[in-house]
């Protein structure tokens, strides 16, 4: 069961983790547009397992859970989906 977790939120954009059994399995940005249009980046981290065919069923959650204005079949939504791994964290430094 993956469990949704906003990490970050401004006027026009969201970003969510996705996680399984504690475990971060997937990272989403939404940005939401002018037009009324949401557009998505979805991040599948390698380690978790992911298969395609689980996909639709992973942006359904979303949309569900978040997304009720909008979805895939009105064609107001829509997605880019990435599978990758996590290299770090880089933060900008305060120069002294």
């Amino acid at each position: 069961m993956i469990c949704w977790k906003r990490t970050l939120r401004t006027p026009s954009s969201e970003r969510f983790l996705a996680q399984r059994e504690g475990k971060d399995v997937a990272a989403v940005d939404l940005h939401y547009l002018s037009t009324g249009t949401v557009a998505g980046t979805v991040i599948l981290l390698k380690d978790a397992g992911w298969k395609e065919s689980d996909v639709p069923a992973l942006l359904g959650s979303l949309d569900e859970d978040f997304l009720p204005d909008v979805d895939l079949d009105h064609g107001n939504l829509n997605y880019t989906v990435v599978l990758g791994e996590v290299l770090g964290n880089y933060e900008a430094e305060k120069k002294s």
